[in-house]
């Protein structure tokens, strides 16, 4: 895998974190999920910034927000007790089929 690749993945874990910091910060009255949220968000963009100087901007985008959403949906389920039917189990699925597609596709 190459360093865009990892650049994505690391970028995409730390859309995770910023998002799930956001659940903590309360508006920005915590002081410590704040910094969270603001140092794991700019993170999270310049780790997507420098995976795009050698990934498709299209692919490298949809993997991260996929990324991210279905980090978040599964941390819900198990951390905030969201749901977790059958059909919004198939609709993550869905997502991390579309993402395992584009790295797949993606020739190098």
């Amino acid at each position: 895998m190459s360093l865009g690749w990892w650049l994505l993945f690391a970028a995409g874990c730390s859309e995770i974190v910023f998002a799930v910091s956001l659940k903590y910060n309360e508006g920005f009255s915590k002081l410590w999920p704040s910094v969270a949220t603001c140092v794991f968000g700019a993170g999270s963009f310049y780790l997507l910034m420098l995976s795009i100087k050698t990934l498709p901007l299209g692919t490298a985008y949809a993997v991260w927000t996929g990324m991210g959403a279905v980090g978040v949906a599964v941390i819900g389920i198990f951390l905030f007790k969201e749901s977790a039917d059958w059909f919004r189990l198939a609709a993550i699925m869905l997502i991390v089929i579309g993402i395992v597609g584009l790295k797949i596709t993606h020739v190098e």
